[in-house]
């Protein structure tokens, strides 16, 4: 009898997650406004009520998945590192092929209403301070920004625009470039070792 709740709780749980990727994979690949709640269904294997059980709406799980992805790597990553580790997940390939979907997934949400707001008010803003406080300069929060815009526009170009020679250039080498560039805004970013 104890056998069966726990076993729900396991399989609720694998479900959650296999929506979870599902959605992310999605989101990054369509946007927001092109994914429906059957393709994230359907991708990942179970009824497209589950996804309402779980989350409540499609808005409620790509919020979900924005604080997830996005928050987590504020929180454990150390400010000085913050850029550097950001930088190599947009760029890098994991060995299944998959690329880190947090950037695409904010930079093809425009058709989604609060998306913006999202961006802006919340990730944004603390990206940018949490990059701020890499220098000591009276106009650290001017030099947060242009530093969040440079790995924006990185991202856009890699990830979504496919430009080469950027989308096939190698990673250390990029990294390399660009930490040498940021340093003259913001005076504390180190490198990280490659995952």
């Amino acid at each position: 009898m104890n056998e069966q709740p726990q076993r729900r709780h396991r399989d609720a749980d694998a479900t959650r997650t296999a929506l979870l990727e599902a959605a992310t994979e999605l989101f990054a690949e369509r946007g927001f406004g092109r994914t429906t709640v059957r393709d994230i269904a359907a991708r990942a294997g179970v009824n497209q009520a589950l996804l309402f059980r779980y989350f409540g709406t499609k808005d409620a799980l790509f919020a979900t998945i924005l604080a997830r992805q996005n928050r987590d790597r504020l929180v454990e990553t150390p400010r000085e590192q913050l850029f550097a580790r950001t930088l190599r997940d947009v760029l890098a390939t994991g060995g299944s092929g998959e690329r880190d979907h947090s950037l695409a997934i904010l930079l093809r949400a425009g058709d989604h209403a609060g998306a913006a707001r999202v961006i802006q008010q919340d990730l944004g803003r603390e990206y940018s301070d949490a990059l701020a406080v890499a220098t000591d300069a009276g106009d650290a929060a001017l030099r947060g920004d242009l530093v969040l815009a440079w790995l924006i526009g990185i991202a856009v170009l890699r990830s979504i625009a496919g430009k080469e020679p950027l989308v096939n250039a190698d990673v250390d080498q990029v990294v390399e470039h660009v930490l040498g560039a940021v340093r003259v805004l913001l005076e504390r970013v180190e490198d990280v070792s490659p995952t």
